[in-house]
């Protein structure tokens, strides 16, 4: 069929009215000694029928603990099995999992698990540099004189309970291990019975995601949202409970735990997670080892896999395809994936948090140019228009805002209702912020950003979320981030700061205030000390000829 307007429809095919806890009973039933999960840095080789046992233990030790469905429980850790085991076992009870960033600090830490009311974390000790016990300790000093699980906390006041991974006993905490042997023959029972009552429509996941004006929103998905997007995408790659999925990106985003884990179960697939954090020699490893017929990753890791100097010692030819996203695959990555990794069937995925998260995919028979000049078409049912900024739709080839509509748009932003009706708007189109446009076939070439967003290596940073940080610093007083191209990562965090009269702050100062207070990769890799900024004649900054300006000083193309 050939449009005439910018306004597609994908695939229709039935729905899963079904919550995820039902879904994967209904895999069990089928082949409960089918491999579920393996973490080789963990020592974990479960079948489906361990996989859901372990997971209804984690839930009865949930209730044990007075967690109650609609209740929000944080999980805070790198990829290891006891996020996998919380991500399902909260599903389970209808409690909400907030997804919260490895890499966040302090700052990041308060205001999410204030934003969403938190009763609950499953924390693990540490990542990298970031001492995830001793930052709560700082945040809920309260936590050295408490009972485990009475947790009152003056900076934290909806956090209760504190579940920590490991061994060692922390003053006021659960360990995790103890809350899976917690639960009795009753909570066991009780499981099942909020199970069986539970909605498919009831929300199950927070994910944050920030704004142009300001702090993260919690985007709220229900089971429907997630699990439809996870299972649609495996369709997409013509996923078989045959198919093994090696799953080196982060569990936090969508990406990990959607079309990652929640895809494998809604095709009764065997998830293989590699490593904590992405390890291209780990992912190689695993692929090999245990036959992956697919591979999930953003364009730098899959770069960084294939440019380990021993890749060709590691046999991959039992990948046949996955997903990649994050930002635009190159032809030549393509080329090399298709010819070096025998990934002939990858897809190219698009979309958004708040829309579960995929809106649109190429096909696997997709022709080569359109596998690396688009992204693909509307996913399975979804509807995808280009909109004019008086709201009107967009005509074949020009350029407007890409709006999506679909079972997966989320239920809105936690408590947020005028961002919410901001995003979504009365007929149900959820407005990107991105830039597009569509051909007659309905391919969709993503042009830019309307929302002033910098994408790093895959992860999304808002400028506004890093200069609303630094203008807590007192000798600040104008600022202005955004970003700068660079060859690795596609662009790098850069600002252009104006210190207050009388106020001497160096780079370097500025650097340090925002170490262990923001996430890593939010932290300016370039900062420019300026005494006036670029305006237009009403007084609005001009971020583009910064941009511009500095990445030629820069000497960066």
């Amino acid at each position: 069929m050939t449009l005439t307007k910018a306004h597609a429809h994908g695939p229709e095919t039935e729905l899963i009215n079904t919550t995820i806890g039902e879904r994967l009973d209904r895999i069990v039933a089928r082949d409960p000694d089918h491999p579920a999960l393996i973490m080789p840095h963990q020592n974990i080789r479960w079948t489906y029928g361990e996989f859901a046992t372990e997971v209804d233990r984690l839930a009865a030790g949930f209730l044990s603990l007075g967690i109650e469905p609609g209740d929000r429980v944080g999980i805070w850790s790198p990829n290891r099995y006891e996020w996998v085991l919380t991500q399902f076992a909260t599903a389970r009870i209808g409690a909400i999992m907030v997804c919260i960033n490895p890499a966040y600090r302090l700052y990041e830490l308060e205001y999410a698990l204030n934003k969403v009311g938190c009763k609950a974390i499953v924390t693990a000790e540490q990542f990298k540099t970031s001492y995830y016990l001793q930052m709560l300790q700082e945040l809920a000093p309260e936590l050295a004189d408490c009972p485990a699980g009475a947790l009152k906390s003056e900076k934290l006041p909806h956090l209760e309970i504190v579940i920590r991974m490991g061994d060692e006993a922390t003053a006021g905490m659960f360990n995790f291990s103890d809350i899976c042997n917690r639960g009795s023959d009753a909570d066991l029972q009780r499981v099942k019975a909020i199970g069986d009552a539970l909605d498919a429509d009831s929300p199950i996941n927070i994910q944050f995601t920030s704004g142009t004006t300001g702090m993260p929103k919690g985007a709220t998905l229900s089971h429907k949202n997630i699990l439809n997007n996870a299972y649609g995408i495996g369709v997409s790659m013509n996923f078989t409970p045959q198919d093994v999925l090696c799953i080196p990106v982060p569990l936090y985003h969508c990406f990990g735990m959607v079309l990652g884990t929640l895809c494998c179960v809604s095709h009764g697939a065997t998830m293989v997670l590699p490593c904590e954090v992405f390890e291209p020699q780990a992912v190689l490893q695993a692929v090999q080892d245990e036959k992956c017929t697919a591979l999930h990753g953003v364009p730098t890791m899959f770069i960084a896999e294939l440019d380990q100097p021993d890749f060709s010692s590691f046999d991959v030819s039992s990948l046949r395809t996955g997903v990649i996203a994050g930002s635009t695959c190159p032809v030549e990555l393509m080329k090399r994936l298709i010819n070096e990794m025998d990934l002939t069937e990858i897809v190219i995925g698009y979309g958004q948090t708040e829309c579960s998260p995929i809106d649109t995919a190429t096909a696997i028979d997709d022709p080569f140019e359109a596998r690396v000049s688009t992204v693909g078409r509307p996913h399975m049912n979804w509807e995808i228009k280009i909109c004019r900024e008086d709201g009107s739709t967009a005509d074949i080839g020009e350029t407007g805002e890409v709006c999506a509509r679909g079972y997966g748009v989320m239920q809105g932003y936690w408590d947020e209702p005028e961002k919410t009706a901001d995003t979504i708007d009365a007929e149900g189109w959820l407005h990107s912020g991105d830039l597009g446009e569509m051909d007659e076939k309905g391919y969709i070439k993503i042009t830019g950003r309307i929302k002033d967003m910098i994408i790093r290596g895959g992860e999304n940073v808002y400028p506004r979320e890093i200069e609303e940080f630094l203008y807590t610093h007192p000798g600040i007083q104008e600022v202005q981030v955004f970003g700068v191209p660079d060859e690795k990562y596609g662009e790098q965090v850069a600002a252009w700061v104006q210190v207050r009269e009388g106020s001497d702050v160096s780079e370097q100062e500025i650097r340090e205030f925002c170490s262990g207070q923001i996430t890593h990769f939010k932290i300016p890799r370039y900062i420019k000390l300026v005494d006036e900024f670029p305006m237009t004649v009403t007084g609005k900054m001009q971020k583009f000829v910064m941009r511009d300006q500095f990445a030629e000083e820069l000497g960066l193309s």
